[in-house]
């Protein structure tokens, strides 16, 4: 039976985008969005600022799951305007060190119109 994990950094308040469900020994996050857990809302405006974000609530509910952004296997991730994705890639390659299998496609609309939104697959 699938663990949903919720974490005051990405309370149950902020819906589909704060949740991780626990199976077996993986963690599968929902898509993370640029949400500030602080106040619900989306601050950053560029898309390093939001790639920062997505990372930081990434990392914090990895955690919160007992895992963490190491143990990351695969990420799935959602850009807006694919010319975004040297910028993107700068800051995800500072979160996302070990390399994990990635794929990145371009989305036509994001919620809350965010630039960026980020899923991911880790090992316990």
């Amino acid at each position: 039976m699938a663990q949903t994990i919720y974490t005051k950094n990405a309370p149950d308040a902020i819906g589909p985008y704060s949740q991780a469900k626990v199976v077996g020994n993986l963690v599968f996050t929902s898509g993370q969005i640029a949400i500030d857990p602080a106040t619900g809302n989306v601050d950053a405006a560029t898309i390093q600022e939001q790639t920062h974000q997505v990372c930081k609530n990434l990392k914090n509910l990895l955690e919160a799951a007992g895992s963490d952004i190491t143990k990351a296997v695969k990420t799935i991730c959602f850009l807006k305007n694919m010319s975004d994705f040297a910028a993107f890639n700068e800051i995800y390659g500072e979160y996302f060190t070990s390399k994990p299998a990635r794929s990145c496609v371009a989305a036509k609309e994001l919620p809350k119109d965010v630039l960026v939104e980020v899923e991911v697959i880790a090992e316990l």
